[in-house]
């Protein structure tokens, strides 16, 4: 019997590779707001569930993403109630809605006055999405 060795091909990355290399970039420095919630989301800390910082989807960078239940979670400084930066952030989460992707914000006020139920919501959404798959 004859076997044909097969080159592998070089890996084609799905997401551009610029894209790749700033979502690697802004993984440092973490804004206060960003680093204070990824201390309870890393390592599977919020029940066991695998989240990603800084992960790239398409042509956009998520804070922090659960792939098991394909949620993005937004940490939002006040540069997003600019009118620009708002009609942005919508367009971006109606793409990613309409990609099967969930999105929730959170206020940097938020994430410092109201913790515990920042996590809580995102445990919510996480098991939610978990169920319905």
């Amino acid at each position: 019997m004859i076997h044909k060795r097969t080159m592998s091909k070089p890996k084609q990355h799905r997401i551009f590779p610029p894209i790749l290399a700033r979502a690697r970039e802004m993984r440092h420095p973490m804004t206060p707001a960003e680093a204070k919630l990824w201390a309870l989301l890393r390592n599977r800390q919020l029940d066991g569930l695998k989240f990603r910082r800084q992960h790239a989807i398409d042509r956009f960078i998520i804070d922090f993403y659960f792939a098991a239940g394909r949620l993005c979670v937004e940490v939002d400084g006040d540069s997003h109630a600019e009118p620009d930066q708002k009609e942005y952030d919508e367009a971006r989460t109606e793409w990613l809605n309409d990609h099967g992707y969930t999105v929730i914000r959170f206020s940097n006020r938020e994430i410092f006055g109201q913790f515990d139920a920042v996590l809580d919501a995102i445990l919510r959404e996480c098991q939610k999405l978990r169920n319905e798959q």
